[in-house]
């Protein structure tokens, strides 16, 4: 879970023990520095991103442990052809065509649009996400 005020950098919670999470330098995840912050769960070895150029260093999702970082990736692996054909076989805007994909797995998923993002998903949501993605037509 993440707070936010309008100037002030998030607070972030751990959604697997509630401790706060510490904003570090990327080095501590990676093993090399990619000139970013992460937020970092040490007890859990959870962590996500930062959105690039945010200078309140707002998460790109919910913290990860391992195991859903890998179902994420796998995830996108699925997703982002979806979107990246309409560009191009469609002439969308990225954003047209991410919001558009968006819109179409909420309703496969079965749940909210605005619920409906890889980065913010539990394991649960992932993995129904991926078995819709597998499920559907190749373009």
């Amino acid at each position: 879970m993440t707070k936010t005020t309008a100037k002030s950098k998030p607070i972030v919670l751990c959604p697997y023990c509630d401790a706060m999470a510490e904003l570090v330098d990327d080095t501590q995840v990676y093993q090399r520095s990619y000139s970013g912050k992460v937020w970092l769960c040490r007890p859990c070895k959870a962590w996500v991103g930062c959105h690039k150029n945010s200078k309140n260093h707002i998460p790109l999702g919910r913290l990860a442990t391992a195991e859903l970082r890998r179902l994420k990736i796998e995830a996108h692996d699925l997703f982002d052809p979806l979107w990246r054909a309409a560009i191009r076989l469609r002439g969308w805007s990225q954003a047209h065509a991410r919001g558009k994909a968006y819109s179409w797995l909420a309703q496969k998923m079965g749940i909210p649009r605005e619920e409906c993002h890889i980065g913010m998903f539990n394991e649960e949501r992932v993995k129904l996400a991926i078995s819709v993605l597998k499920k559907r037509e190749p373009v």
